[in-house]
């Protein structure tokens, strides 16, 4: 049996009674729709400061499962893995603790935090010293501290179970799914993007993905699976779209028609007109972007002041006043980093000077020369899907990379990861030829290799095998694979 108690985001905490109410309700249910797709008998209990799960199941690939599952959840701080016991006396719960816990205090300081809820002949203060002197008797090298020790030792009592604190494990904090109303993310696939709809999902917004196309079907592909990773990931209780515009005719528009120190600026303004209309339509009241003060020429102050003025939809940017280090921390650490590596980059237009201190007289000026025909068609034509379909879809798109687990005795894998990623945990396969060739090398590099040959691509998620073995089919190589071990 497991048995997990969920700790509510601070903020939560301090809500007012109704609205506390509705949190962790919603809080309740995210957890439910997630767990019962483990153990559809799990129980799941609003306990008002907390929330318990418990599942009889002892399966040690559950557990993985559950701590996995909660720790994606927003509006969860942290959880921790208790066992219940029963017990008779004080030293019965020593005993009990002693057998579960006592190895992780052996030659470390610790102390004994107990608390009780029912009828007792006993305190928590009681517990504490009876518990934290046993263990300092007899386990080896372990003594008592009571201000910053190296090990805390939780119990609970309730009645008469006895909770004892086995791990604790942080989750993605944040608010519930979805406490604050539905926004519209701005999807690239690359870091910035990925990490700011993340961030809007942690605040508890549905957050819906918005693509404007600008490098083809490869792009798109790519885009959508990391899209559909990020909800997949951190908001699969809610149903969200993803909409596709294809905005290669607006670049276009502007590269004939648009004075070149002016394009970028003029680029991103189309896009807010385009996101803000598609919003209204959708009943979406703010639009997000993972621009970062300073970054490139066009998220300057002034350049971003000018691009917000085109419309009167809220621009949320959660990435305003981080560096590139940190977005790229944070995408490694949600996981998306490995997509974003390997996503092309599709910038739409280069400016040769590009201003960074826009003059909004200048840019309506420019902008009296653009078709605004060509806009309004791609936003009448955008696609919109319900993302659970990208999986489906992605897989009909992809089926011409063949997933294999066993290779055959000629076969040639190439080892696709980067080369950090290949020195720390190197590929080895008995009896297999492996080629290193990390993926911003592949479209320059891959003709060199024999022919005559069958190659199977590896990474350690398949993602950005699957969508490197689809771009080399459409550059030809028919003889590419995917090895999924």
């Amino acid at each position: 049996m497991l048995k997990f108690i969920v700790k509510l985001h601070p903020e939560i905490a301090i809500k007012s009674r109704s609205v506390r109410k509705r949190f962790t309700k919603l809080l309740e249910n995210n957890i439910k729709i997630v767990l019962r797709k483990l153990d559809e008998k799990v129980q799941v209990q609003n306990n008002w400061d907390n929330i318990s799960v418990l599942t009889k199941s002892d399966d040690a690939q559950m557990r993985v499962d559950f701590i996995d599952g909660l720790q994606r959840i927003p509006g969860i701080v942290q959880f921790i893995e208790v066992t219940e016991t029963n017990y008779e006396n004080l030293h019965d719960i020593y005993e009990k603790a002693l057998d579960m816990v006592g190895p992780t205090v052996v030659g470390k300081t610790f102390c004994v935090r107990c608390k009780r809820q029912g009828k007792h002949d006993f305190t928590s203060t009681d517990v504490e010293r009876y518990v934290g002197g046993g263990l300092n008797q007899h386990v080896d090298g372990a003594s008592v501290r009571l201000k910053n020790p190296e090990v805390t030792i939780r119990l609970e009592i309730k009645d008469d179970k006895a909770y004892i604190v086995t791990h604790t494990h942080h989750g993605m904090a944040g608010f519930p799914l979805p406490t604050q109303e539905d926004v519209l993310s701005l999807m690239s696939g690359g870091f910035d993007s990925g990490v700011a709809s993340y961030q809007m999902i942690r605040k508890g917004a549905r957050t819906h993905f918005l693509f404007f196309n600008l490098g083809g079907a490869a792009h798109e592909i790519g885009v959508k699976q990391a899209s559909y990773y990020i909800w997949k990931q951190f908001s699969s209780t809610h149903k969200v779209k993803f909409i596709s515009v294809d905005f290669e005719p607006v670049v276009a528009e502007i590269l004939e028609n648009v004075e070149n120190s002016q394009m970028g600026v003029i680029l991103k303004r189309m896009m807010m007109r385009a996101g803000s209309q598609i919003a209204e339509k959708m009943g979406i009241q703010a639009l997000v972007t993972g621009e970062s003060l300073g970054q490139v020429s066009s998220q300057t102050l002034a350049n971003l002041s000018v691009i917000d003025r085109v419309t009167e939809t809220l621009i949320l940017r959660p990435l305003i006043q981080h560096d590139k280090q940190e977005i790229i921390n944070i995408a490694r650490k949600i996981g998306t980093a490995e997509m974003a590596e390997t996503m092309p980059e599709y910038c739409g237009v280069i400016s040769k000077k590009p201003t960074v201190k826009a003059k909004i007289a200048v840019v309506e000026a420019e902008e009296q020369k653009f078709d605004f025909d060509v806009l309004n068609t791609v936003i009448e034509n955008a696609r919109i899907m319900d993302i659970r379909d990208i999986d489906v879809e992605a897989k009909q798109e992809l089926k011409e990379a063949e997933s294999v687990s066993d290779l055959p005795a000629d076969a040639v894998v190439v080892d696709i990861r980067s080369p950090e990623e290949e020195d720390a945990n190197p590929l080895e396969i008995e009896g297999i030829e492996v080629v290193h060739l990390p993926f911003f090398r592949l479209a320059t590099k891959f003709g060199d290799l024999p022919q005559d040959k069958d190659y199977y691509l590896y990474c350690a998620k398949g993602v950005m095998s699957q969508l490197q073995a689809l771009i080399l089919h459409d550059n030809g190589f028919a003889n590419v694979k995917v090895y999924r071990p």
